[in-house]
C-alpha cells in the first residue's frame, strides 16, 4: 500500500487526539472522519465514480489509499470492474467474482481539497457532538440544571450549561425577572428533543415542577419520602400554592416546609423571585382539601358536582372578594391544585339559585305529572329533581314520603312515564322537522332529545357524526370562575355538542364507531381464491413440485 498524503503522522494523530478530546467524543469517530475526508479528497482527484478507499492507522498515523475493483467475465463498469486478465496483473490468484484492493499513489492536498476535507470533519464532529449531547441529557427531565446565561435573545434566554445550551423561553420565565449575561440561573429541565439542528434542551423557571424541586433540596424529608407534594399550582412571580402530606404521623408536612423561622421556605421564595407561597395539608376529603385550597377565606359550605368536576364553594360575603383574589387569582390557584372546577358563590347567591331552582322544578312537576303545586313542591323538597328519577325510582321510596301511599306512586310513577314518551315523541317530531335521518336513531346512548341538538348543529347523516371526534362530540363545557366586569369574553368554552348531557369517555367512542361501522360494510369483500383447474396460473417453486395427493 502506498502512503496516500505527505501529511505529518504525528501531526495527524495530535488533530485527531485534540479534537475528541475539545468535543469529548469517541476518537474513532475524529478518525472515521478524517478518513471519509481523504476518500472524498482522493475521488476529486481520480474520479468520483471510483470506489476509493482510506484508512488511518489510530497508533502509527499511518495513512493508506486504496482503490477497489471487481473481477468480472464482462466489464460494464471501468471504473470499479476488470476483466480476469486485468485482475491478475493485480492479484495473481485472482478469478471471477473477487474484489481486488488496488493500492494508489500518494496525493497532495490542494488548498480548496483541504478546505473539502476541514468541512466535512467538522460536520462529522457536529454531528457526533450533536448525539453526545442527546444522550446525555434525554433522561434528564425534570431535573434541576445550574448554568451560566450566554444571550438574551428577542426574549428567549439562552443558557451555557457547560457541555450544551439550553434554552429558557419567555413563557417559561419567570415575570419581570431580569437576567443579564453571565449570570448564574437555576431551571427545570422541560423537556429534550431531538431535531435536524441539533438536541434542543428546553428549561423552565415557571413550571409548578420547578418549585417542588427546589422544596425538594431544602427539604430533607420530602426528598427522603416522609413528606410528599402531592399537588402545586403557581401564578409565576406572584403566587403559589402547594398541598402537601406526611407518612410520618409525628412530623407536621407544614411545618417541615416553612422550617425554623421560616428558613427553608424563605430559600425558594428567594430562588423564585419573592412568589408568595401558601403551604396547606393535603386531604384525601376533597372538601377539606378545597376549604384548606382556599385560604385565607373563610368558606361556609361545600357542595360537589362529580359529574362534572365542578365544586360549588359558598362564602360569607364580606369574603368574597378574599376567596376570589386579585384577578381570580386565589380561585384560580385553588382550581389548578384541586383539579376541579371552582364557583365561589355569597350566601345570598346561592340562597337565590336554590330558590329559583325550587321554584323550576316545582313548575315543572305541576305540568308534567298535572298535579298541584303542594304536591309538587313536596316531591323538590325530597329531592326530586328530574322527571326520570320519579319515573325509575322504587316504588317503595315514593311511597315512604310523608302523605304518600303506594297508590299515589303508582299513579305518578304512570304519569312520569307518560311525560317521557310526550317529551321523546315532541323530539322525534322536532328531530325530523331538522331532517335528522333515522339511521342515527339506532345508535347506542343518543335519545330524540340529544338528535335534536345534534340537528341544530347541523349533523343530520352517519357521515356528519362519523367525521367529529369524541371532544368534538361529549367535551364538558367550562367557564371562567371570575365574577363581574372582569369576567373575559372568552370566559365559557363550548365544549363538545352533547356536552351538557355528561357522556362518558366510552360512551362518546361507541356512539362515534356506530356511526362509522357503514364505511366498513361498504369495503369489497377480499376476492375468493380460484378455483383450480386448467386455465389457472401454474405454481411455482416447491408448492409446484409438491404430489397433489400430499
Amino acid at each position: 500500500m502506498a502512503t496516500a498524503i505527505s501529511a505529518n503522522k504525528a501531526e495527524l494523530l495530535a488533530i485527531a487526539n485534540s479534537v475528541a478530546s475539545e468535543k469529548m467524543i469517541d476518537k474513532a469517530i475524529v478518525i472515521e472522519a478524517i478518513e471519509e475526508a481523504i476518500q472524498r479528497a482522493a475521488r476529486a482527484r481520480y474520479g468520483a465514480e471510483n470506489d476509493i478507499r482510506a484508512k488511518l492507522d489510530a497508533q502509527t498515523g499511518d495513512l493508506r489509499l486504496w482503490r477497489v475493483v471487481e473481477v468480472v467475465e464482462q466489464v460494464e463498469d471501468y471504473f470499479k470492474q476488470v476483466d480476469l486478465a486485468a485482475g491478475q496483473k493485480l492479484q495473481k490468484d485472482a478469478k471471477i467474482g473477487d474484489f481486488i484492493v488496488d493500492p494508489l499513489p500518494a496525493v497532495d492536498l490542494g488548498r480548496i481539497d483541504a478546505q473539502s476535507a476541514k468541512q466535512v470533519i467538522f460536520q462529522k464532529v457536529r454531528e457526533a457532538d450533536r448525539e453526545r449531547q442527546y444522550a446525555e441529557f434525554k433522561d434528564r427531565a425534570g431535573e434541576i440544571i445550574t448554568g451560566v446565561v450566554k444571550s438574551v435573545e428577542f426574549g428567549h434566554i439562552v443558557v451555557n450549561l457547560g457541555r450544551a445550551e439550553g434554552v429558557i423561553r419567555r413563557d417559561q420565565q419567570i415575570p419581570r425577572e431580569l437576567m443579564r449575561v453571565g449570570d448564574r440561573v437555576r431551571a427545570l429541565i422541560l423537556s429534550v428533543r431531538s431535531e435536524t439542528r441539533g438536541p434542543q434542551i428546553f428549561l423552565s423557571r415557571a413550571h409548578p415542577d420547578f418549585m417542588k424541586k427546589l422544596f425538594a433540596q431544602e427539604v430533607p424529608e420530602i426528598y427522603d419520602g416522609i413528606i410528599e407534594i402531592k399537588a402545586a399550582a403557581r401564578d409565576p412571580g406572584s403566587r403559589a400554592k402547594i398541598g402537601v402530606i406526611s407518612y410520618d404521623g409525628s412530623i407536621d408536612p407544614v411545618g417541615a416546609c416553612v422550617g425554623m423561622k421560616g428558613s427553608r421556605v424563605q430559600a425558594v421564595v428567594q430562588e423564585m423571585q419573592g412568589e408568595k407561597i401558601d403551604i396547606i395539608p393535603w386531604s384525601e376529603d376533597t372538601a377539606t382539601f378545597v376549604v384548606n385550597a382556599l385560604q385565607p377565606a373563610t368558606v361556609q359550605r361545600v357542595v360537589i358536582d362529580e359529574d362534572d368536576s365542578r365544586i360549588e364553594v359558598v362564602v360569607p360575603d364580606d369574603q368574597l372578594s378574599l376567596a376570589i383574589g386579585r384577578r381570580g387569582q386565589n380561585v384560580r390557584l385553588a382550581s389548578q391544585l384541586t383539579g376541579s372546577q371552582i364557583d365561589i358563590m355569597t350566601e345570598a347567591d346561592a340562597s337565590e339559585k336554590r330558590q329559583r331552582e325550587f321554584v323550576e322544578r316545582s313548575t315543572m312537576f305541576q305540568e308534567e305529572l298535572d298535579v298541584d303545586e303542594t304536591l309538587a313542591q313536596l316531591l323538590v323538597a325530597e329531592g326530586f329533581g328530574e322527571l326520570e328519577e320519579v319515573a325509575y325510582v322504587g316504588i317503595d321510596e315514593l311511597a315512604s314520603i310523608e302523605g304518600f301511599d303506594e297508590e299515589l306512586a303508582q299513579e305518578l310513577q304512570s304519569r312520569a312515564s307518560e311525560g317521557l314518551e310526550r317529551r321523546e315523541e315532541a323530539s322525534r317530531q322536532e328531530r325530523r322537522e331538522l331532517g335528522v335521518e333515522d339511521a342515527l336513531a339506532d345508535i347506542p346512548h343518543l335519545t330524540e332529545a340529544m338528535l335534536v341538538v345534534l340537528g341544530k348543529a347541523g349533523i343530520k347523516t352517519l357521515d356528519d357524526l362519523a367525521d367529529l371526534a369524541t371532544d368534538e362530540l361529549i367535551a364538558k363545557k367550562r367557564q371562567d370562575n371570575r365574577r363581574g366586569p372582569a369576567r373575559s369574553e372568552r370566559a365559557e368554552d363550548k365544549g363538545g355538542v352533547l356536552g351538557e348531557y355528561g357522556l362518558s369517555e366510552e360512551q362518546g367512542n361507541e356512539i362515534i364507531m356506530a356511526a362509522r361501522a357503514h364505511w366498513f360494510d361498504d369495503e369489497p369483500e377480499a376476492a375468493a381464491p380460484a378455483e383450480a383447474g386448467p386455465a389457472a396460473e401454474p405454481q411455482t417453486g416447491e408448492a409446484a413440485d409438491a404430489d397433489p395427493a400430499q
